[in-house]
């Protein structure tokens, strides 16, 4: 299972959650990022439907693929501060 991590960071003048090298919009308090970090993991948790897709991949192929709108990642919330 995939693990996606959201993390408070300092940003831009105030404060932010971090995914990967990924942003979120700079909140005044790291409560206010916190809580908004929160709603975002808690929206990852949220299934779907299932779905067939296809991709392309690095090399130009093309594949096809189903998707099950069950298979969500783990999303947890780290706050160092």
């Amino acid at each position: 299972m995939v693990k996606v991590v959201y993390e408070i960071v300092e940003h831009d003048g105030g404060w932010a959650y971090k995914v990967g090298d990924v942003f979120s919009e700079s909140f005044p308090t790291p409560e206010h990022a916190l809580h908004a970090a929160k709603a975002a993991a808690a929206e990852q948790q949220v299934g779907g439907s299932d779905e067939e897709i296809s991709f392309q991949d690095a090399s130009g192929q093309w594949h096809e693929e189903h998707a099950s709108g069950g298979d969500r990642p783990e999303a947890v919330v780290e706050d160092k501060g």
